[in-house]
């Protein structure tokens, strides 16, 4: 009996403890809400108060279809009601009428940098001088990732970590507008990463340091890159557990179904950076190939994939999904949207100018490949998905000038549906999914009431037109409504540079 009690006095000691985590984690990420300040205040076209939209599409993150001719209650910072737009609306409410838009809940980011990688001396033909630095844009990112409806992020890696704490911090005290932050830690990698503002490991003690002291300071997850040991995963998985955070990684030296038997608990940019039948690959080394062979090897409803996505979901392994950063046409780079040139600086659109330009002069059979590419992971993603496992969606903006912060966000939606989903599966895949993954889905994620009042409205019926999504009118975050198009102006020309 003294045995039995003693083992219910710990389990119930770890349980508390993971609650206690748990709420922590977040009590950072969704702190109460402050009051906007005079710089906030420049964006927000409704304050918070009772709010009725009325005559709205709703499309509530769940998957389930959309209901047409609705009204959201709005109560402060939370969601009252979602009711038929004959019911009786409450004495006193402000009234927006917003017939012909949709609301859908806020986007929820799983794979959104705060930086811009620069090129020096870029050339026409793509080629760059080292180093390659990443610049962080602390004044145009939050501004663009709120106006294309983006209300929480996880940064998924940092290379200014400070820097986005600050960020996050001034955000939350309602000083700069902006998302809801899960503040990732600096990346770790190992020997070799040759971006060269990150810290090689030096082993696993120092990647457990890492986690523990950037724990300290304040961040909230944790990534693992490309130059990562098997040994230095495992510290720093074993050791962000302990701490009750997550950790996700944008492998190579590591193989998927290594990363998994290490613990980790997401896997970045789809089937494309796998490297388990890459040729000549060696433990706890980085291919040249980066994972290329093993997806073009691995047929969506072959027996490979089916080991290794039944290994993902067994054992509750999340893939992110990012398919902006590998969007390639039959020419090349995808051309952008006037709204998303505007938003570069001069020197970033002629950098985009001049890559697109590379990618459309590469062998024919290279730009189809790359297209295929695309089209298999986008088949090993939906399989992964019937499987039953998570999916997140983000869209990687690094440098490359056509995947922009908000921008791609919806992108990213949108080729999900390229990609098989359906409309209102992609939408769930963006939100409600990033919400569970986190251990948030009882506050953010979806449209309900008593859930946080952070939602996204477009003009047009995004159940049947996904590129509706990218007609952002309307964007609440904790019952605050902000106008996209005074964000979007405030940070004209301005991404690439600060």
């Amino acid at each position: 009996m003294r045995s039995i009690s003693l083992m219910t006095v710990s389990a119930a000691l770890w349980l508390q403890a993971g609650a206690a985590a748990a709420s922590a984690y977040e009590t950072r990420v969704l702190p109460p809400p402050a009051s906007p300040g005079p710089v906030v205040s420049a964006f927000v076209s409704q304050p918070a108060g009772l709010i009725a939209l009325t005559h709205v599409e709703v499309i509530d993150g769940t998957g389930a279809p959309a209901r047409y001719d609705q009204t959201v209650i709005l109560d402060g910072a939370r969601i009252a009601a979602v009711q038929s737009a004959e019911a009786p609306i409450p004495a006193g409410a402000r009234v927006v009428d917003l017939t012909g838009a949709s609301v859908l809940p806020g986007l929820v980011g799983m794979h959104d940098h705060m930086f811009y990688l620069e090129r020096p001396n870029l050339t026409a033909s793509g080629a760059s001088d080292r180093p390659a630095v990443v610049p962080e844009m602390p004044f145009s990112a939050p501004r663009l990732y709120l106006a294309n409806g983006v209300t929480t992020l996880r940064t998924t890696g940092s290379v200014e970590p400070y820097t986005d704490l600050q960020i996050k911090a001034e955000i939350d005290a309602g000083q700069l507008p902006g998302p809801h932050i899960d503040a990732s830690g600096p990346y770790l990698s190992g020997v070799g990463e040759p971006l060269i503002q990150m810290h090689p490991l030096t082993g696993p003690d120092d990647a457990r340091r890492m986690v523990d002291f950037w724990a300290s300071q304040g961040v909230t997850s944790f990534k693992a890159y490309m130059h990562i040991t098997r040994a230095e995963l495992g510290a720093a998985t074993a050791e962000a557990h302990r701490l009750g955070l997550k950790i996700t990684g944008h492998l190579c030296s590591v193989t998927y179904p290594e990363a998994v038997a290490l613990g980790i608990d997401d896997l970045e940019h789809g089937f494309f950076v796998n490297t388990q039948d890459d040729p000549g690959k060696t433990p706890d080394v980085c291919p040249r190939t980066i994972g290329t062979p093993t997806l073009e090897a691995m047929t969506p409803d072959g027996p490979k994939a089916r080991a290794l996505i039944d290994l993902l979901v067994s054992r509750h392994v999340a893939v992110t999904s990012t398919l902006p950063v590998f969007e390639r046409t039959p020419d090349g780079l995808r051309e952008l949207t006037a709204r998303e040139k505007a938003a570069l600086d001069p020197e970033s659109l002629a950098d985009y100018e001049t890559l697109r330009g590379a990618t459309a002069k590469t062998p024919e059979a290279r730009r189809l490949q790359a297209v295929a590419d695309v089209k298999r992971d986008m088949a090993l993603e939906r399989e992964f998905v019937a499987a039953g496992g998570l999916l997140l969606a983000g869209p990687d903006p690094t440098g490359t000038g056509d995947v922009i912060p908000g921008f791609g966000d919806q992108r990213e939606i949108e080729l999900l549906v390229q990609a098989g989903f359906s409309p209102v599966e992609a939408v769930r895949i963006g939100t409600l999914n990033g919400a569970r993954f986190m251990g948030l889905a009882d506050r953010i994620g979806s449209i309900a009431p008593g859930k946080d009042a952070d939602l996204l409205i477009v003009s047009g019926d995004v159940a049947k037109d996904i590129s509706a999504i990218e007609a952002a009118r309307l964007v609440f975050k904790d019952g605050v409504g902000y106008d996209p198009a005074r964000l979007l102006d405030s940070v004209a020309h301005r991404y690439g540079r600060y």
